[in-house]
Protein backbone atom coordinates (compact mmCIF):
# COMPACT_ATOMS: atom_id res chain seq x y z
CA UNK A 1 0.00 0.00 0.00
CA UNK A 2 1.37 3.37 -0.97
CA UNK A 3 2.06 5.94 1.71
CA UNK A 4 -0.55 8.27 0.08
CA UNK A 5 -3.35 5.71 0.51
CA UNK A 6 -2.34 5.16 4.15
CA UNK A 7 -3.11 8.83 4.94
CA UNK A 8 -6.50 9.16 6.63
CA UNK A 9 -8.68 11.76 8.35
CA UNK A 10 -7.61 12.23 11.97
CA UNK A 11 -11.27 12.68 13.04
CA UNK A 12 -13.30 10.01 11.20
CA UNK A 13 -10.49 7.72 9.94
CA UNK A 14 -11.54 7.82 6.27
CA UNK A 15 -8.73 7.12 3.83
CA UNK A 16 -7.67 9.84 1.45
CA UNK A 17 -8.90 8.06 -1.71
CA UNK A 18 -12.43 7.85 -0.20
CA UNK A 19 -12.68 11.61 0.37
CA UNK A 20 -13.21 14.52 -2.02
CA UNK A 21 -10.53 16.57 -0.27
CA UNK A 22 -8.21 15.95 2.67
CA UNK A 23 -6.58 18.99 4.26
CA UNK A 24 -3.23 18.46 5.92
CA UNK A 25 -2.29 20.20 9.14
CA UNK A 26 0.90 20.31 11.20
CA UNK A 27 0.40 16.81 12.61
CA UNK A 28 -3.15 15.87 11.55
CA UNK A 29 -5.57 15.72 8.61
CA UNK A 30 -9.24 16.55 8.18
CA UNK A 31 -11.65 15.58 5.39
CA UNK A 32 -14.38 17.66 3.75
CA UNK A 33 -17.19 15.70 5.53
CA UNK A 34 -15.75 16.50 8.96
CA UNK A 35 -15.33 20.16 7.97
CA UNK A 36 -19.01 20.38 6.98
CA UNK A 37 -20.08 18.68 10.20
CA UNK A 38 -17.91 21.02 12.29
CA UNK A 39 -19.39 24.02 10.49
CA UNK A 40 -22.93 22.89 11.38
CA UNK A 41 -21.94 22.41 15.03
CA UNK A 42 -20.44 25.91 15.19
CA UNK A 43 -23.59 27.45 13.68
CA UNK A 44 -25.89 25.63 16.11
CA UNK A 45 -23.74 26.64 19.06
CA UNK A 46 -23.76 30.28 17.94
CA UNK A 47 -27.56 30.25 17.68
CA UNK A 48 -27.98 28.67 21.10
CA UNK A 49 -25.67 31.23 22.69
CA UNK A 50 -27.28 34.17 20.93
CA UNK A 51 -28.71 36.61 23.50
CA UNK A 52 -32.42 37.08 23.55
CA UNK A 53 -33.64 40.68 23.26
CA UNK A 54 -33.92 42.35 26.66
CA UNK A 55 -37.45 42.40 28.01
CA UNK A 56 -38.42 45.21 30.34
CA UNK A 57 -41.40 45.30 32.64
CA UNK A 58 -43.77 47.95 31.31
CA UNK A 59 -46.06 48.71 34.25
CA UNK A 60 -48.91 51.18 34.46
CA UNK A 61 -48.17 54.58 36.09
CA UNK A 62 -50.11 53.66 39.25
CA UNK A 63 -48.10 50.44 39.57
CA UNK A 64 -44.80 52.30 39.11
CA UNK A 65 -45.76 54.82 41.83
CA UNK A 66 -46.82 52.02 44.17
CA UNK A 67 -43.39 50.43 43.72
CA UNK A 68 -41.64 53.73 44.42
CA UNK A 69 -43.65 54.10 47.63
CA UNK A 70 -41.83 51.04 49.01
CA UNK A 71 -38.42 52.67 48.56
CA UNK A 72 -38.89 56.44 48.84
CA UNK A 73 -40.67 58.22 51.68
CA UNK A 74 -43.02 61.03 50.60
CA UNK A 75 -42.49 63.01 47.35
CA UNK A 76 -45.88 61.93 45.95
CA UNK A 77 -45.97 64.59 43.22
CA UNK A 78 -42.49 63.76 41.93
CA UNK A 79 -43.36 60.05 41.91
CA UNK A 80 -46.52 60.72 39.90
CA UNK A 81 -44.67 62.86 37.33
CA UNK A 82 -41.87 60.31 36.98
CA UNK A 83 -44.29 57.38 36.69
CA UNK A 84 -46.25 59.01 33.86
CA UNK A 85 -43.11 60.18 32.00
CA UNK A 86 -41.41 56.77 32.23
CA UNK A 87 -44.58 54.92 31.20
CA UNK A 88 -45.08 57.14 28.14
CA UNK A 89 -41.42 56.83 27.18
CA UNK A 90 -41.33 53.03 27.17
CA UNK A 91 -44.79 52.81 25.61
CA UNK A 92 -43.29 54.90 22.79
CA UNK A 93 -40.43 52.40 22.39
CA UNK A 94 -42.88 49.50 22.03
CA UNK A 95 -44.69 51.34 19.21
CA UNK A 96 -43.31 49.24 16.36
CA UNK A 97 -43.81 49.45 12.60
CA UNK A 98 -44.62 53.16 12.46
CA UNK A 99 -45.99 54.14 9.07
CA UNK A 100 -45.60 57.55 7.46
CA UNK A 101 -49.14 58.58 8.45
CA UNK A 102 -48.77 57.58 12.12
CA UNK A 103 -48.13 60.12 14.83
CA UNK A 104 -44.51 59.90 15.96
CA UNK A 105 -44.19 60.28 19.71
CA UNK A 106 -41.19 62.26 20.94
CA UNK A 107 -39.41 61.26 24.10
CA UNK A 108 -39.76 63.34 27.26
CA UNK A 109 -36.56 63.66 29.26
CA UNK A 110 -36.97 64.72 32.87
CA UNK A 111 -35.34 67.29 35.13
CA UNK A 112 -35.79 67.09 38.91
CA UNK A 113 -35.18 70.02 41.23
CA UNK A 114 -34.71 69.41 44.93
CA UNK A 115 -32.40 70.01 47.84
CA UNK A 116 -29.64 67.55 48.67
CA UNK A 117 -30.74 64.35 50.35
CA UNK A 118 -34.38 64.49 49.23
CA UNK A 119 -34.25 61.32 47.09
CA UNK A 120 -33.54 62.37 43.48
CA UNK A 121 -30.99 59.63 42.80
CA UNK A 122 -32.97 57.03 44.73
CA UNK A 123 -36.08 57.68 42.63
CA UNK A 124 -34.21 57.21 39.34
CA UNK A 125 -32.40 54.08 40.55
CA UNK A 126 -35.64 52.53 41.85
CA UNK A 127 -37.41 53.04 38.51
CA UNK A 128 -34.53 51.47 36.54
CA UNK A 129 -34.50 48.45 38.86
CA UNK A 130 -38.26 48.03 38.50
CA UNK A 131 -38.21 48.16 34.68
CA UNK A 132 -35.16 45.87 34.41
CA UNK A 133 -33.21 48.23 32.15
CA UNK A 134 -29.55 49.34 32.32
CA UNK A 135 -29.03 52.35 34.59
CA UNK A 136 -26.06 54.59 35.26
CA UNK A 137 -25.33 57.75 37.22
CA UNK A 138 -23.17 60.44 35.63
CA UNK A 139 -21.76 63.43 37.46
CA UNK A 140 -22.06 66.64 35.47
CA UNK A 141 -19.39 68.40 37.55
CA UNK A 142 -16.53 66.53 35.82
CA UNK A 143 -17.74 67.26 32.28
CA UNK A 144 -15.92 69.83 30.16
CA UNK A 145 -15.83 70.85 26.53
CA UNK A 146 -13.96 68.56 24.17
CA UNK A 147 -10.21 69.14 24.31
CA UNK A 148 -10.05 70.40 27.90
CA UNK A 149 -9.04 68.64 31.11
CA UNK A 150 -11.98 66.60 32.36
CA UNK A 151 -14.38 64.19 30.69
CA UNK A 152 -16.17 64.52 27.37
CA UNK A 153 -19.95 64.38 27.34
CA UNK A 154 -19.79 61.01 25.52
CA UNK A 155 -18.27 59.45 28.66
CA UNK A 156 -21.80 59.48 30.12
CA UNK A 157 -22.75 56.78 27.61
CA UNK A 158 -19.62 54.76 28.40
CA UNK A 159 -21.01 54.15 31.88
CA UNK A 160 -24.34 53.07 30.40
CA UNK A 161 -22.57 50.57 28.14
CA UNK A 162 -20.70 49.16 31.12
CA UNK A 163 -23.98 48.80 33.04
CA UNK A 164 -25.42 46.89 30.04
CA UNK A 165 -22.36 44.57 29.83
CA UNK A 166 -21.54 46.23 26.47
CA UNK A 167 -24.79 44.96 24.96
CA UNK A 168 -25.66 47.82 22.60
CA UNK A 169 -29.29 46.72 22.18
CA UNK A 170 -29.84 46.77 25.95
CA UNK A 171 -28.06 50.11 26.33
CA UNK A 172 -30.32 51.69 23.68
CA UNK A 173 -33.31 51.51 26.07
CA UNK A 174 -31.44 52.38 29.26
CA UNK A 175 -31.85 55.21 31.75
CA UNK A 176 -29.13 57.79 32.42
CA UNK A 177 -29.29 59.93 35.56
CA UNK A 178 -27.21 63.10 35.19
CA UNK A 179 -26.53 64.37 38.70
CA UNK A 180 -25.58 67.93 39.64
CA UNK A 181 -26.95 69.33 36.36
CA UNK A 182 -27.15 72.75 38.02
CA UNK A 183 -23.34 72.87 38.24
CA UNK A 184 -23.07 73.37 34.46
CA UNK A 185 -25.26 76.48 34.54
CA UNK A 186 -24.11 79.48 32.54
CA UNK A 187 -21.97 81.81 34.63
CA UNK A 188 -22.86 85.21 33.19
CA UNK A 189 -21.07 87.11 35.94
CA UNK A 190 -17.80 85.18 35.61
CA UNK A 191 -14.98 87.77 36.02
CA UNK A 192 -12.42 85.47 34.36
CA UNK A 193 -11.35 86.23 30.79
CA UNK A 194 -10.95 82.52 30.07
CA UNK A 195 -13.66 80.35 28.55
CA UNK A 196 -16.34 78.77 30.73
CA UNK A 197 -15.43 75.24 29.59
CA UNK A 198 -17.52 73.47 32.25
CA UNK A 199 -20.66 75.58 31.92
CA UNK A 200 -22.54 76.62 28.80
CA UNK A 201 -20.19 74.66 26.53
CA UNK A 202 -21.13 71.42 28.29
CA UNK A 203 -24.83 72.21 27.94
CA UNK A 204 -24.41 72.70 24.20
CA UNK A 205 -22.49 69.43 23.91
CA UNK A 206 -25.30 67.60 25.70
CA UNK A 207 -27.98 68.72 23.24
CA UNK A 208 -27.33 66.02 20.65
CA UNK A 209 -27.35 63.30 23.32
CA UNK A 210 -30.66 64.37 24.82
CA UNK A 211 -32.49 64.79 21.52
CA UNK A 212 -31.33 61.55 19.93
CA UNK A 213 -28.41 60.86 17.62
CA UNK A 214 -25.84 58.17 16.87
CA UNK A 215 -22.79 58.79 19.06
CA UNK A 216 -19.41 57.12 18.79
CA UNK A 217 -18.63 56.12 22.37
CA UNK A 218 -15.18 55.13 23.67
CA UNK A 219 -15.76 51.72 25.36
CA UNK A 220 -13.55 52.40 28.37
CA UNK A 221 -14.56 56.05 28.78
CA UNK A 222 -12.14 58.93 29.05
CA UNK A 223 -10.71 60.80 26.10
CA UNK A 224 -11.17 59.76 22.47
CA UNK A 225 -8.08 58.60 20.58
CA UNK A 226 -7.69 58.37 16.79
CA UNK A 227 -6.75 54.67 16.88
CA UNK A 228 -9.36 53.72 19.49
CA UNK A 229 -12.22 51.43 18.52
CA UNK A 230 -15.55 53.19 19.03
CA UNK A 231 -19.03 51.79 19.67
CA UNK A 232 -21.91 53.45 17.82
CA UNK A 233 -24.86 54.03 20.15
CA UNK A 234 -28.21 55.55 19.17
CA UNK A 235 -29.59 57.75 21.97
CA UNK A 236 -33.11 58.33 20.63
CA UNK A 237 -34.62 55.71 23.00
CA UNK A 238 -32.43 56.45 26.04
CA UNK A 239 -34.29 58.23 28.84
CA UNK A 240 -32.27 61.03 30.43
CA UNK A 241 -33.21 62.10 33.95
CA UNK A 242 -31.36 65.14 35.29
CA UNK A 243 -31.25 66.24 38.90
CA UNK A 244 -29.83 69.14 40.79
CA UNK A 245 -30.23 71.21 43.95
CA UNK A 246 -30.31 74.53 42.03
CA UNK A 247 -29.30 76.39 45.17
CA UNK A 248 -30.71 79.92 45.01
CA UNK A 249 -33.39 79.26 42.39
CA UNK A 250 -36.00 80.15 45.03
CA UNK A 251 -35.07 83.81 44.56
CA UNK A 252 -35.86 83.57 40.85
CA UNK A 253 -39.18 81.89 41.61
CA UNK A 254 -40.06 84.49 44.26
CA UNK A 255 -39.21 87.32 41.88
CA UNK A 256 -41.42 85.82 39.18
CA UNK A 257 -44.29 85.37 41.64
CA UNK A 258 -43.89 88.97 42.82
CA UNK A 259 -42.99 87.66 46.25
CA UNK A 260 -39.87 87.65 48.37
CA UNK A 261 -37.88 84.67 49.57
CA UNK A 262 -36.08 86.83 52.15
CA UNK A 263 -37.38 89.81 54.09
CA UNK A 264 -40.74 91.57 53.90
CA UNK A 265 -42.80 92.88 51.02
CA UNK A 266 -45.86 95.13 51.06
CA UNK A 267 -47.88 93.15 48.52
CA UNK A 268 -47.87 89.42 48.98
CA UNK A 269 -50.26 86.78 47.68
CA UNK A 270 -51.63 84.83 50.61
CA UNK A 271 -52.03 81.74 48.44
CA UNK A 272 -48.27 81.42 47.87
CA UNK A 273 -46.53 78.92 50.14
CA UNK A 274 -43.32 80.80 50.93
CA UNK A 275 -41.95 77.84 52.91
CA UNK A 276 -41.46 75.83 49.72
CA UNK A 277 -41.00 77.93 46.59
CA UNK A 278 -39.81 74.88 44.61
CA UNK A 279 -43.40 73.73 44.08
CA UNK A 280 -43.79 76.70 41.71
CA UNK A 281 -40.71 75.82 39.62
CA UNK A 282 -41.05 76.41 35.88
CA UNK A 283 -38.73 76.25 32.83
CA UNK A 284 -38.53 80.06 33.00
CA UNK A 285 -36.86 79.82 36.42
CA UNK A 286 -34.33 77.29 35.15
CA UNK A 287 -33.47 79.67 32.31
CA UNK A 288 -32.95 82.51 34.80
CA UNK A 289 -30.71 80.21 36.84
CA UNK A 290 -28.37 79.61 33.89
CA UNK A 291 -29.61 76.69 31.78
CA UNK A 292 -29.78 77.49 28.09
CA UNK A 293 -33.24 77.36 26.43
CA UNK A 294 -32.17 74.60 24.01
CA UNK A 295 -31.31 72.29 26.93
CA UNK A 296 -34.53 73.06 28.80
CA UNK A 297 -36.53 72.36 25.63
CA UNK A 298 -35.01 68.87 25.42
CA UNK A 299 -36.02 68.14 29.04
CA UNK A 300 -39.70 69.16 28.91
CA UNK A 301 -40.78 67.36 32.10
CA UNK A 302 -39.89 69.51 35.11
CA UNK A 303 -40.70 68.32 38.62
CA UNK A 304 -39.65 69.17 42.16
CA UNK A 305 -38.96 67.36 45.42
CA UNK A 306 -40.22 68.74 48.70
CA UNK A 307 -37.79 69.40 51.55
CA UNK A 308 -37.95 66.59 54.09
CA UNK A 309 -39.90 67.53 57.21
CA UNK A 310 -39.59 66.03 60.68
CA UNK A 311 -42.06 63.22 60.13
CA UNK A 312 -40.46 62.20 56.81
CA UNK A 313 -36.98 62.05 58.37
CA UNK A 314 -38.30 59.93 61.23
CA UNK A 315 -39.82 57.45 58.79
CA UNK A 316 -36.61 57.34 56.73
CA UNK A 317 -34.67 56.56 59.91
CA UNK A 318 -36.83 53.61 60.96
CA UNK A 319 -39.25 52.33 58.28
CA UNK A 320 -37.48 51.23 55.04
CA UNK A 321 -35.97 47.77 54.73
CA UNK A 322 -32.46 49.23 54.79
CA UNK A 323 -33.23 51.93 57.35
CA UNK A 324 -30.20 53.41 59.11
CA UNK A 325 -31.25 52.18 62.57
CA UNK A 326 -31.74 48.65 61.20
CA UNK A 327 -28.23 48.73 59.76
CA UNK A 328 -26.69 49.57 63.14
CA UNK A 329 -28.81 46.90 64.85
CA UNK A 330 -27.41 44.37 62.37
CA UNK A 331 -23.83 45.57 62.89
CA UNK A 332 -24.01 45.13 66.66
CA UNK A 333 -25.86 41.83 66.28
CA UNK A 334 -22.80 40.45 64.48
CA UNK A 335 -20.83 41.16 67.69
CA UNK A 336 -23.50 39.47 69.82
CA UNK A 337 -24.88 42.75 71.18
CA UNK A 338 -28.56 43.70 71.17
CA UNK A 339 -29.03 47.34 70.13
CA UNK A 340 -32.19 49.31 70.80
CA UNK A 341 -33.15 52.90 69.92
CA UNK A 342 -35.62 54.65 72.21
CA UNK A 343 -38.34 56.83 70.69
CA UNK A 344 -36.98 60.03 72.29
CA UNK A 345 -33.54 59.27 70.86
CA UNK A 346 -34.97 58.95 67.36
CA UNK A 347 -36.65 62.34 67.80
CA UNK A 348 -33.38 63.99 68.87
CA UNK A 349 -31.51 62.58 65.86
CA UNK A 350 -34.22 63.97 63.56
CA UNK A 351 -34.00 67.39 65.23
CA UNK A 352 -30.24 67.47 64.70
CA UNK A 353 -30.67 66.50 61.04
CA UNK A 354 -33.13 69.36 60.52
CA UNK A 355 -30.49 71.78 61.83
CA UNK A 356 -27.87 70.42 59.41
CA UNK A 357 -30.27 70.85 56.43
CA UNK A 358 -28.67 67.88 54.65
CA UNK A 359 -31.85 65.87 54.21
CA UNK A 360 -31.61 62.11 54.60
CA UNK A 361 -27.80 62.24 54.33
CA UNK A 362 -27.65 64.23 57.55
CA UNK A 363 -29.20 61.32 59.45
CA UNK A 364 -26.28 59.05 58.66
CA UNK A 365 -23.73 61.70 59.60
CA UNK A 366 -25.31 62.20 63.03
CA UNK A 367 -25.63 58.47 63.70
CA UNK A 368 -21.95 57.94 62.91
CA UNK A 369 -21.05 60.60 65.46
CA UNK A 370 -23.15 59.27 68.31
CA UNK A 371 -22.22 55.62 67.65
CA UNK A 372 -18.47 56.17 67.30
CA UNK A 373 -17.43 55.37 70.89
CA UNK A 374 -19.78 52.40 71.13
CA UNK A 375 -18.49 50.91 67.88
CA UNK A 376 -14.91 51.43 69.11
CA UNK A 377 -15.27 49.92 72.60
CA UNK A 378 -17.92 47.18 72.38
CA UNK A 379 -16.03 44.77 70.04
CA UNK A 380 -13.34 44.50 72.75
CA UNK A 381 -15.83 44.18 75.66
CA UNK A 382 -17.15 40.60 75.81
CA UNK A 383 -19.31 41.39 78.84
CA UNK A 384 -21.48 43.91 76.97
CA UNK A 385 -24.59 42.16 75.66
CA UNK A 386 -27.05 45.03 75.30
CA UNK A 387 -26.89 48.71 74.37
CA UNK A 388 -29.80 51.14 74.62
CA UNK A 389 -29.54 54.43 72.72
CA UNK A 390 -31.41 56.98 74.81
CA UNK A 391 -31.82 60.74 74.55
CA UNK A 392 -29.30 61.25 77.37
CA UNK A 393 -26.79 58.95 75.65
CA UNK A 394 -26.95 61.03 72.46
CA UNK A 395 -26.60 64.34 74.34
CA UNK A 396 -23.53 63.04 76.19
CA UNK A 397 -21.92 61.83 72.96
CA UNK A 398 -22.53 65.12 71.16
CA UNK A 399 -21.21 67.12 74.13
CA UNK A 400 -18.08 64.95 74.30
CA UNK A 401 -17.41 65.42 70.60
CA UNK A 402 -17.84 69.19 70.85
CA UNK A 403 -15.40 69.37 73.79
CA UNK A 404 -12.84 67.25 71.93
CA UNK A 405 -13.10 69.48 68.87
CA UNK A 406 -12.54 72.57 71.03
CA UNK A 407 -9.44 70.99 72.57
CA UNK A 408 -8.01 70.12 69.16
CA UNK A 409 -8.68 73.63 67.89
Amino acid sequence: MSSENSIQCSFCGTNKHDTDILIAGASAHICNSCIEQAHKIVEQDAKSNQKEPQEFNLLKPAEIKSHLDDFVIGQDFAKKVLSVAVYNHYKRITQLNISENDVEIEKSNIIMVGRTGTGKTLLARSIAKLLNVPFCIADATVLTEAGYVGEDVESILSRLLQAADYDVEKAKIGIVFIDEIDKVARKSDNPSITRDVSGEGVQQAMLKLLEGTIVNVPPQGGRKHPDQKMIALDTKDILFISGGAFDGVEKNIASRLNSSAIGFKAKKDNKIDDSNFLKYISPQDLKSFGLIPELIGRMPVVTYLNPLDKEALRLILTEPKNAITKQYIKLFELDGVKLKFESDAIGLIVDQALEFELGARGLRSICEKIMLDAMYQIPSDDSKKELIISKEFIKNQLTTLENNNLKVA
